[in-house]
C-alpha cells in the first residue's frame, strides 16, 4: 500500500474514523435527574447504532483509504471501492442524525423519568460521520483536499552520476557530449554504438541504477505494453523515480505506484 498516494481529504477521513471509534465507547444517551446507579450504555450496546453508525463509518473509512492506497484496487460489481466507501459514509451520517433525535429507540421514559437525550458518544459520532461524509464527497472536487497528505521527500544527490557521466550529460539541454541513447557511429562512442575499426572496444556500460528526476514541462506517461493511451501525466516540480531504461526512453514510477514509459526524456532534471 502506497501511503504517499493518500490525499489531505483521506487524512480527514482517517481522523474522523478515529474520532468515531473513540465516541463508540462513550454514553449512548443521557438522562436528566437520573441517579448515579443508572447504568448508561455505550454505543456498542445498541445494535442499530453499532451497525448503522459505528461499523458503517469505520467500513467507509477503510474502503476509501484502501481504494486510494492500493495500486490496483479490487472491484465489486464492476465498481471501484471508493464509491462504496462514500455511500457508507453518507449512510452512517444519516443514521447518526436519526439516532440523535431518538437515542432510546422509541422509549419515552425510564421508571417515570422523562425520555433520554443524546449522550456524548452519540453526539461525537454524529460529528465524526458528518465530517467523514463531507470529506469523502468533497475530496475529488476541492483542490485543497486533493493535495498529497505527506510531502514529497526530495531525494539526496547521488554520490556518482548515472553511468559515470560528468555534469551536463543525460538530459542536459546544452550538453555537447554524446547523449543518452545516441545512435551508433556518433563521436564519443555513445551508448549502444559499435567501436570503429582500429579503435579499442569501449568498456561495457554501467548497470542501470534507479534515480529521481523531474520534467521541465508536462509529459505523458504511456503504458508498458505499448498502448498509445497515456496512463498519467508527469508534472513539472514533482520528483519521479526512473526504474528501468529502454533505449532512449525510461520506465518511470509515479508517487501512487503506477509505472509507465516516458518516451520524451529531453531536458529532464536529475535529483
Amino acid at each position: 500500500m502506497n501511503i504517499r498516494s493518500l490525499t489531505r481529504g483521506d487524512g480527514v477521513v482517517i481522523g474522523a474514523a478515529v474520532l468515531l471509534f473513540i465516541a463508540s465507547f462513550l454514553d449512548l444517551y443521557s438522562i436528566e435527574g437520573a441517579s448515579d446507579s443508572v447504568d448508561i450504555p455505550s454505543l456498542w450496546a445498541s445494535g442499530p447504532v453499532l451497525l448503522s453508525v459505528v461499523l458503517a463509518g469505520l467500513i467507509a473509512a477503510a474502503l476509501i483509504v484502501v481504494a486510494r492506497g492500493l495500486q490496483q484496487t479490487p472491484k465489486v460489481a464492476g465498481l471501484d471501492l471508493a464509491p462504496f466507501g462514500v455511500a457508507f459514509a453518507v449512510f452512517a451520517a444519516w443514521s447518526a442524525l436519526g439516532n440523535v433525535f431518538d437515542p432510546a429507540g422509541g422509549t419515552d421514559n425510564f421508571d417515570g423519568i422523562d425520555g433520554p437525550d443524546a449522550g456524548l458518544g452519540l453526539i461525537l459520532a454524529l460529528v465524526a460521520t458528518l465530517v467523514m461524509a463531507a470529506a469523502a464527497v468533497a475530496t475529488p472536487l476541492v483542490p485543497a483536499l486533493k493535495g498529497a497528505l505527506l510531502p514529497d521527500a526530495r531525494p539526496a544527490a547521488p554520490q556518482q552520476p548515472y553511468g559515470a557521466q560528468p555534469p551536463g550529460g543525460y538530459g542536459y539541454p546544452g550538453a555537447q557530449q554524446a547523449s543518452f541513447g545516441g545512435q551508433p557511429g556518433q563521436p564519443g562512442q555513445p551508448y549502444g554504438g559499435q567501436p570503429q575499426q582500429g579503435q579499442p572496444a569501449a568498456p561495457p556500460a554501467a548497470e542501470f541504477s534507479p534515480f529521481w528526476f523531474a520534467v521541465p514541462v508536462p509529459r505523458p506517461l504511456f503504458p508498458e505494453d505499448g498502448s498509445p493511451t497515456p496512463i498519467a501525466e508527469l508534472a513539472p516540480g514533482t520528483w519521479y523515480l526512473a526504474v528501468e531504461q529502454r533505449g532512449q526512453a525510461l520506465v518511470a514510477q509515479t508517487q501512487d505506484g503506477r509505472r509507465g514509459v516516458l518516451q520524451d526524456t529531453s531536458g529532464i532534471q536529475r535529483g
